[in-house]
This record gives C-alpha cells, structure tokens and sequence, in this order.
C-alpha cells in the first residue's frame, strides 16, 4: 500500500528551476531522489543516471540544462524529459525512476511504492 510523505511547500519547487532533494530506499537500497517543477506542474526521479547508475546534478540540487527543458546527467550528458524520465538525448539505457508525487493545498507529497520506501520506514507489528 502507497504511503503519502511530506516533501516541500509547493512554492518551494519554481518552475525549470532547483529541485527538492529527499531520500528514499529503492530495493531496500538507501538514494537520492529529487523532485521538481516544470510548466507548473511536479515531477519526481531517483537521481541516477541510467547509463550508469551514478547521481545526476551538476550542483546541488540542479538539474535542468541551460535551456531549463531538459534534465541532464552531469557526468555522461543524457537529456531526460521532465515529464516522463524519458530519455530523448545522450548515452542512457532506459528512463530516469519516476516516484509517485502528488501536489493538493500547496504542499508536495512522494508516495511510496512496492520498490520504493521511505528511509524512515518503521517495521510494523507482525
């Protein structure tokens, strides 16, 4: 079952602009994930490359290319679609790892997933 975890305020994310950073364990492996805003609206990814499974920011926290339409690997140079992970340019095997990400009363939320947990995940009573 998908659980909702608080991310940012929604005026935390501006358009082509930085984006949040947050942490995530994906088959029970600690990352980074970012999410960020583009024509208005929030997208979010593990940051990993898929050519290489290495981080993506060239700065803390930055992303977008010159352009502010594309995201782009600092190391290899992959172009990803901020909309769908997509790769559209550059050496990439695959699509970026999208993570659920819902926007409601000007907060942003991450949601869990079959592979993707929060770090800060307490086991349950059996």
């Amino acid at each position: 079952m998908s659980e909702a975890i608080y991310l940012c305020a929604s005026s935390a994310l501006l358009d082509s602009g930085s984006a949040v950073a947050f942490e995530v364990r994906y088959s029970a492996q600690p990352l980074r994930a970012f999410a960020v805003r583009y024509q208005g609206k929030v997208y979010a990814y593990l940051n990993r490359c898929s050519h290489v499974p290495m981080e993506m920011d060239y700065q803390p926290n930055q992303f977008f290319d010159l352009t502010g339409h594309w995201l782009m690997c600092a190391t290899h140079g992959a172009m990803y679609s901020p909309q769908t992970g997509q790769c559209r340019m550059g050496p990439c095997r695959s699509s970026l790892v999208k993570i659920e990400i819902t926007e409601v009363n000007h907060q942003v939320h991450w949601h869990t997933s079959a592979l993707i947990e929060s770090t800060t995940h307490h086991d349950r009573p059996t």
